[in-house]
């Protein structure tokens, strides 16, 4: 059967858009499977991942700036980093214009975490994207970012921004 042409997906049917659905289940599944068993053997979950994922890509990062990345309760939050601290993975350090903030960073030992955690989903989205090809790379970000919320979006593309 052929493949639909870009004219064609503009308008996609329920069917269709279930299958998509599915796909994104099942990819997710697939995407998160390495980091899973890891984590699993250090008694963590993906809560934990998505922290030290964060806390790596904006070093300094303040508590409430990772509240609104992750879209999750204070508590929920303290849960997590209280573990991360106490294991030597995440340093917290208090603000020094505003005493009040904590801004965290990965120890040594969180950045060796991470890299591990993020080395399997690279080889799996590298070999998922070579297979591809750049055009579907290209649309695919494009898809992501148009199903992200506006607040997701803004903290996405301030992710992207140039640390100063």
């Amino acid at each position: 059967m052929a493949e639909p042409s870009g004219e064609q997906l503009l308008y996609l049917t329920d069917e269709q858009l279930r299958q998509g659905i599915e796909a994104m289940f099942f990819a997710y599944r697939g995407f998160t499977a390495d980091p899973d068993r890891i984590l699993d053997e250090l008694s963590y979950g993906r809560a934990h991942h998505r922290a030290v994922h964060f806390i790596n890509c904006a070093p300094g990062t303040t508590v409430n700036n990772l509240l609104s990345i992750l879209g999750v309760t204070k508590q929920s939050l303290n849960r997590v980093l209280r573990t991360l601290i106490a294991d030597g993975l995440v340093e917290s350090r208090v603000g020094r214009l505003d005493k009040r903030e904590r801004h965290l960073y990965l120890t040594e030992e969180g950045k060796a975490l991470e890299a591990q955690l993020s080395d399997a989903q690279r080889a799996r989205m590298r070999a998922a994207y070579r297979k591809a090809g750049p055009e579907a790379v290209a649309g695919f970000r494009q898809v992501l970012e148009a199903m992200m919320d506006a607040d997701m979006r803004r903290n996405y593309r301030a992710l992207r921004e140039p640390r100063t």
